[in-house]
């Protein structure tokens, strides 16, 4: 028998209140994918300008710690993020637009024969081919950069415009975000968000401050060394660094080649160690450790692995979402295996596996046997009736 209380009113009360949460986050989930469906041309953006608004939220916390409105912190946050990405990419914009002559010059320039001498023996490796295929691309890289500058300029204005209702409303979204989870299961929710943060805070704050570390070394070497598109040069070394493990070593190890063949072997020399010394492997040891409290701490072949395969499927904004993804999986992996193996390591684990000696068929067969009777002597049987 079944009782049904009605409310004041006389309407039912609503059923399955429990499944509530749960239903509404299926249908913000989907209406999300709809969402990034039809967005999906400004993803990239919408992406870029969320990681962003995550690193800042700290900044317009403090801010409004100090006094200032909401919306006040929220302007002046958004200021400091929009300062930011113009001293990042203004460079870039210039490098392109005044600079991309004077870079294909230099790759015309360069040799279309580089003999190689091993054991005596030279060998010609023909690098015309190669070099038409440079010029042909920045010079297509160039042309359709310049055509594209309305639609970046109009993305660029999203990205401000979402940053700042972002931090604005950041905290609402956050709550709205962890509603639907179950109260024991949030805690994981907020290892991930805390891991989240510290990657986002290695690629964005940590790799730009050594980049520009990168950028005031490289200028003065390149200029001292006599290159006339020193800052270009120290630029793009900058730019280099946000490549893992490698970094300006693509830059460098390709100017010291050009001086060998040029004959130029005193000018490889310097540009080789001097560059790779100062401008690759300085600013790494020297800025980053200093730097590094709050990173994530994520090796550098992760970093790398989630750096290509980021860039190579989603593109620039690969760079970003590739190792945050990286990061957060790991995290994830971490606390699966706190919870099933909290008090032992994998060695403890592994050895205590291989310790445990292998139980014979014949033993498992005989062990519930009785040791007075045999297969052909049962003994005599009891039955109840």
């Amino acid at each position: 028998m079944s009782v049904t209380a009605n409310t004041g009113d006389g309407e039912q009360p609503a059923t399955g209140g429990g499944r509530r949460p749960y239903v509404l986050a299926a249908v913000v989930a989907v209406l999300g994918l709809l969402t990034g469906a039809i967005l999906l041309e400004v993803l990239g953006t919408i992406l870029f300008a969320l990681t962003v608004a995550y690193v800042l939220l700290p900044v317009h916390g403090w801010l409004v710690r100090r006094g200032l409105t909401e919306w006040n912190a929220a302007v002046s946050a958004t200021m400091i993020g929009f300062i930011s990405v113009v001293a990042v990419f203004s460079p870039i914009v210039a490098t392109l637009y005044f600079r991309i002559e004077e870079i294909i010059a230099v790759v015309e320039n360069l040799p279309d024969e580089i003999p190689v001498t091993v054991f005596d023996v030279t060998y010609v490796a023909e690098a015309g081919e190669l070099q038409t295929l440079a010029i042909d691309y920045l010079s297509s890289a160039a042309v359709s950069f310049a055509s594209a500058l309305p639609v970046l300029a109009i993305k660029f204005a999203l990205f401000v415009i979402l940053l700042f209702a972002l931090l604005l409303k950041g905290d609402a979204a956050g709550r709205a975000a962890i509603a639907p989870v179950p109260h024991a299961y949030r805690d994981v929710v907020y290892a991930l968000a805390k891991r989240a943060r510290e990657t986002l805070y290695a690629i964005y704050v940590l790799q730009l401050a050594t980049s520009v570390a990168t950028l005031i070394i490289g200028y003065p070497l390149f200029w001292a060394l006599g290159y006339e598109m020193a800052f270009s040069l120290a630029f793009i070394s900058a730019i280099l660094q946000f490549v893992p493990i490698i970094g300006p070593s693509l830059l460098i190890i390709p100017i010291a080649i050009y001086h060998i063949t040029a004959g130029e072997l005193a000018a490889a020399v310097l540009v080789g160690v001097l560059g790779i010394g100062l401008v690759a492997w300085f600013p790494d040891v020297g800025i980053r450790p200093r730097l590094a409290r709050r990173s994530a701490g994520l090796p550098g072949s992760l970093y790398f692995i989630g750096f290509t395969g980021g860039l190579f499927t989603l593109g620039p904004i690969g760079i970003v979402v590739g190792p945050l993804i990286i990061a957060v999986f790991v995290e994830a992996v971490d606390l699966l295996a706190d919870e099933i193996n909290s008090e032992i390591t994998f060695t403890e684990l592994a050895e205590s596996e291989m310790a445990e000696p292998p139980v014979d068929s014949a033993e498992e067969g005989s062990a519930g046997a009785d040791p007075g009777g045999t297969d052909s002597d049962p003994g005599p049987q009891v039955t109840n009736d």
